[in-house]
């Protein structure tokens, strides 16, 4: 660059123009020094080229953590974070969970014993409780203004419950099985113990869309169940007996945005005779979850933090 400059200059001095001072204000050979500063331009030049490679190199990094190579979203990898612990009804088969004015709200499952209750946090207390009829098996749980809404497994039924009286408003009838729900202020969210989501209409329960879910960029193999959707996000418990996980997924476009470990939450002696973990509410005054299990003895107040 400063070779150019000066071959240039060279030429118009040939050409009879009036030649630039060789020091001082104005100099800009190579070398030269400019009023006010210690470094020569092309230095810093240079300087500034490689902050500017820096910062674009740290950016690159960024996206390809949460992009693959193809393109596609890898998930990012969380684990749980306990902050409070709390008594659960150890016969509680939890189906739905959810929170809502200071109290817990949970469906509770298998054939004969289905339940809808209000549970006290602090003591587990249950503070009023219904029966579903005695031949469905009760599954995810959604409030939807002031209703509560509650599948079946395999009965194509869901129950329309007012959130105070627990009075049934109404029935709704849907195929195929029912495992979780949860409600996006707009539209319900429903999961059918497969990796598709369906988006229900919440005054009439028809479907109007779905998707499958991806992980990394591959169609995604595990059993959806208990559903909690907060801030764009639905995340979804992941049926298996081999681990305790949670999917957060993004429900526009299927891909699944975060893989949380929320296992080790009950000791060994604690899971025998338990199920898998089970159910999901979101505390938004806290910026926390609340976590918990089919039979299980506790329940755990977590945040979802990067895994080590």
């Amino acid at each position: 660059m400063g070779r150019r400059t000066t071959k240039s200059k060279r030429a118009a001095d040939s050409k009879g123009a009036k030649k630039a001072p060789k020091s001082g204000k104005g100099a800009r050979g190579k070398g030269s020094v400019p009023s006010g500063s210690s470094f020569p331009e092309t230095t810093r030049d240079a300087s500034w080229w490689w902050v500017l490679t820096g910062v674009i190199l740290v950016g690159i990094s960024l996206i390809a953590w949460r992009v693959g190579p193809r393109g596609e979203t890898v998930p990012e990898q969380l684990r749980v974070e306990v902050l409070a612990t709390y008594p659960h009804d150890p016969k509680a088969w939890t189906q739905g969970l959810l929170w809502d004015d200071g109290k817990v709200y949970e469906g509770t499952g298998l054939r004969g014993e289905s339940t809808l209750r209000r549970v006290a946090l602090q003591s587990g207390a249950v503070e009023q409780s219904v029966s579903l009829p005695g031949e469905v098996f009760g599954e995810g749980l959604a409030l939807a203004g002031d209703r509560l809404i509650q599948l079946t497994w395999k009965e194509k039924r869901a129950f329309v419950w007012d959130r105070k009286t627990f009075k049934k408003i109404r029935e709704f009838s849907y195929e195929g099985e029912g495992w979780g729900l949860c409600f996006d202020g707009t539209r319900l969210v429903m999961s059918n113990g497969t990796s598709r989501l369906s988006f229900r209409d919440p005054e009439t329960f028809a479907e109007i869309g779905s998707v499958r879910v991806r992980r990394a960029g591959q169609r995604f193999d595990g059993k959806l169940n208990e559903l909690e959707c907060v801030d764009g996000s639905v995340y979804a418990n992941v049926w298996t007996s081999d681990y305790d996980r949670i999917a957060r997924i993004d429900p526009t476009t299927g891909d699944m945005t975060a893989w949380i470990d929320a296992s080790g939450l009950l000791t060994a002696a604690e899971r025998a005779g338990r199920d898998v973990i089970n159910g999901i509410a979101y505390i938004p005054e806290r910026k926390t979850f609340l976590l918990t299990g089919k039979f299980w003895p506790k329940a755990f107040e977590v945040r979802f933090v990067p895994a080590e």
